[in-house]
């Protein structure tokens, strides 16, 4: 007699993620968060970036920067870091990133943001961030321990932003056990059809020649074809890789439990909606399209 083992719903962490990217990347496109960060001295949006993003991890050297954010050039984080440091020290940017956020939420959220729909969707996410493992998770690690803000927008925005780096150190994981860097990882979303060269490479930092090195490695492994589409093969790792990111995602929304994940989707939806239609965040990005 067999024994059917149920699978693990990995739709849940892809939901989350979708629904709650917008309340977290808000702080990448605000013109609030890059007037901020010049006034406290970095010098350009990619010094704000790199600086802002990587914080939490304190003062540390570019190589480290590069290891976990996995996909930019080193050159091109180099040319921020460690110079933002000099400028202004990780807890300086941390606090500027913090009031930027309030700022542009305010602007963004309006009446929403004294809601009890608002306040009941930072208690969940701020549940579901809390109960996330830090093992192996080393962004994640460094978010996990800044104080918690106490007003309930910047409570969402601080559990999106957990949950966000909690994601992506599991998604880096699963590039480099498929054996994909961090170049080949911008190829292989291109090869899906749903970005483009044209908005990734200027904004990661690579040549053409490594563009183009990178191209060949993949068709020599037949996972892109001449003319950059993902091959079948392609497809399969593709999704193989997005797959295993979602299921190392999946513990936060496992804890939730069913009706409190269904609540916390009904809560922030309309939330993350109101942040784009007030063009807070574009659902078209050079990490392509995002839907809600």
């Amino acid at each position: 007699m067999s024994t059917q083992i149920n699978q693990p719903d990995l739709s849940l962490a892809r939901i989350a993620w979708s629904v709650l990217e917008p309340a977290h990347a808000v702080i990448y496109f605000a013109p609030e968060a890059r007037q901020a960060f010049t006034e406290l001295g970095l010098k350009g949006y990619w010094m704000g970036y790199f600086a802002s993003r990587s914080a939490p991890l304190g003062p540390v050297p570019a190589s480290i920067v590069t290891a976990t954010f996995y996909n930019f050039h080193p050159a091109m984080v180099a040319r921020s870091i460690p110079d933002a440091w000099h400028r202004a020290s990780p807890e300086r940017i941390t606090e500027t990133r913090l009031l930027a956020a309030d700022t542009v939420l305010h602007r963004l959220l309006g009446e929403l943001l004294d809601s009890a729909e608002l306040a009941e969707a930072a208690s969940l996410a701020k549940e579901a961030a809390q109960s996330a493992p830090i093992i192996g998770r080393a962004l994640f690690a460094a978010y996990s321990q800044l104080p918690w803000p106490t007003e309930p927008h910047l409570v969402l925005w601080h559990a999106a932003t957990l949950l966000r780096e909690f994601r992506g150190d599991g998604h880096v994981t699963s590039l480099l056990t498929a054996g994909i860097d961090g170049i080949e990882a911008h190829l292989l979303l291109i090869g899906t059809g749903r970005t483009t060269r044209e908005s990734v490479q200027p904004a990661r930092g690579w040549s053409d020649e490594e563009w183009e090195a990178a191209a060949q490695r993949l068709q020599q492994r037949g996972l892109l074809d001449a003319a950059g589409r993902l091959t079948p093969a392609g497809q399969q790792l593709h999704q193989a890789i997005e797959d295993r990111t979602d299921l190392l995602a999946l513990s936060p929304w496992q804890h939730l439990g069913a009706e409190q994940y269904a609540r916390l989707i009904e809560l922030a939806r309309p939330l993350s909606a109101r942040i784009v239609e007030r063009s807070g965040f574009p659902l078209i990005n050079p990490m392509g399209l995002q839907r809600l």
